[in-house]
């Protein structure tokens, strides 16, 4: 991470938790990404700055989440319909 504003936390998890993100390395950076995924799913972060802080572009970003099953665009349930309503529409053209 070429970031130098940066802080490195101690978590403590169980054994077993740590088995299931694999080696140590690999812990380590599937752990940090499961944070930063949670936090822009959580819309505390933008897709740019999740991308960013994963040294991905906004096409490798939107490419993870899809293997993730998450989200890009996070409509609520009116804005939802209003974007199918308009899909329809411009189909139908």
């Amino acid at each position: 991470m070429a970031n130098t504003d940066t802080l490195t936390i101690p978590v403590t998890l169980p054994r077993e938790f740590i088995a299931l993100l694999g080696a140590p390395a690999q812990a380590t950076e599937t752990a940090r990404e499961y944070i930063i995924l949670g936090l822009f799913q959580e819309a505390r972060i933008s897709g740019g700055k999740a991308a960013e802080l994963l040294g991905l572009t906004r096409e490798g970003f939107i490419a993870l989440l899809a293997r993730k099953g998450i989200p890009y665009f996070r409509l609520d349930p009116q804005e939802s319909k209003a974007e199918i309503n308009s899909i329809r529409t411009s189909n139908k053209s």
